[in-house]
């Protein structure tokens, strides 16, 4: 049964709203879990190749399910949003998701050190854990941008699955701050492939993270190493799940574990790249940058892989709004907006000529660019060539 917000506004009148996802969201749950159906499968049909089908679902399915179900543009009335954030039902949802990607790591590991497998089954084992791990990095994502302690502590807990506890710190207070400038690791520039973005995101992102930790620390009077530092906290609680999992099954674990770390980290990478890929924040004149608006990130309004993501798709009102609950995120009217849902456009992105074709025309038809590359965040490398294919008069800008 539906649950009705009501309001009786002193203006408005009567207002009521239902969010007719409610009960969509608990496939949120469903999702983690999605990886042990592979192993289900291997035992029903004794063939290794069930183990590649959550991987074929995430890229394969879930971008034609996309298509098929379409957008929603829904927005809930900012009347009724003080209700729906306080609704419990929908944290209790992220609360839930913290354990068990704990526990499918853990299943797919036991699986991978007691199983006879050829060592394709434990590389797309490995990458399969890795995709569905970064699935916890969302979840820290949600929960990390919340004030309650409850929420931070879990989002703390779940980045030690794929070992990057630094995210939150350096997302929140690097990433958000930077977002959609030449100054941000974190967001892609146009001419820029997904195989340079990640050798400048990972590394930029953990130094920025350790950065703003220890300057953190340092106000407190603490030190860098001391175990108040909340990245060290997390990274301790991965050692021992990481550690522990080498111990119980073998030398297996280290390559397994080597490449399911890095592929959880390249999903945020592929996420990060997609979401303000191109877009620039234009500086005041203090020299500031304006204040993060919409149009600074790629916004996605498709039911299907939203409902998967704690509805990290609809990035622009996050960016704008970073502590509003994923439940009340909006849509906007003339915003940059994908043409796919995200696992679509990652497999676009890692093919750099079909990305490039598709969004460097969605980047210059902007509203708010039309055309003028001076309003592009462009991969210095590729300015000129950048120019020489689209160029218009801000070239001069640029080169003075």
């Amino acid at each position: 049964m539906s649950t009705a917000y009501v309001l009786e506004h002193p203006e408005k009148g009567h207002i009521e709203y239902t969010d007719k996802k409610r009960h969509l969201w608990m496939s949120s749950l469903a999702m983690p879990l999605f990886p042990v159906l592979g192993i289900a499968l291997y035992f029903v049909f004794d063939s290794q190749w069930m183990l590649v089908i959550p991987l074929l679902f995430n890229y394969l399915v879930v971008p034609f399910l996309d298509y098929a179900f379409g957008s929603d543009e829904n927005n809930p009335p900012e009347e009724i949003v003080p209700q729906l954030e306080q609704d419990t039902y929908y944290r209790i949802l992220t609360w839930l998701t913290v354990p068990m990607h704990f526990i499918v790591l853990i299943a797919i590991a036991w699986f991978v050190g007691t199983q006879s497998l050829t060592i394709w089954s434990v590389i797309v084992l490995a990458l399969t854990a890795g995709s569905y791990s970064g699935l916890g990095i969302n979840t820290a994502h949600e929960l990390g941008h919340k004030k309650p302690e409850l929420e931070r502590f879990l989002a703390k807990i779940v980045l030690a699955v794929p070992a990057y506890g630094h995210f939150c710190i350096e997302h929140n207070r690097g990433h958000h701050r930077d977002v959609a400038t030449p100054e941000d690791p974190a967001s892609s520039r146009m001419g820029e492939s997904i195989y340079k973005f990640v050798l400048r995101e990972i590394p930029g992102a953990t130094k920025r993270g350790w950065a703003v930790e220890k300057e953190r620390l340092a106000r407190l009077g603490k030190s860098e190493w001391s175990i108040h530092n909340d990245i060290l906290q997390s990274y301790a609680i991965s050692a021992i799940l990481q550690g522990g999992l080498i111990i119980a099954f073998g030398w297996i674990m280290i390559p397994f574990l080597a490449i399911h770390n890095f592929f959880a980290w390249f999903q945020l990478t592929s996420a990060n790249y997609i979401e303000h890929y191109g877009l620039l924040r234009q500086k005041e004149a203090n020299g500031r940058y304006e204040r993060c608006q919409p149009h600074h990130s790629w916004n996605a309004n498709y039911i299907f892989s939203n409902i998967l993501l704690f509805h990290l798709e609809r990035h622009s009102d996050h960016h704008a709004n970073p502590t509003r609950r994923y439940q009340s995120l909006r849509n906007f009217d003339g915003i940059p907006q994908l043409p796919n849902g995200y696992y679509g456009m990652y497999i676009l992105a890692y093919i750099p000529w079909l990305w490039y074709k598709v969004m460097d025309k969605r980047v210059l038809a902007l509203p708010h660019i039309n055309g003028d590359l001076s309003k592009v965040n462009i991969d210095p490398a590729r300015r000129d060539e950048i120019y020489a294919k689209f160029g218009n008069g801000g070239h001069a800008v640029l080169a003075s």
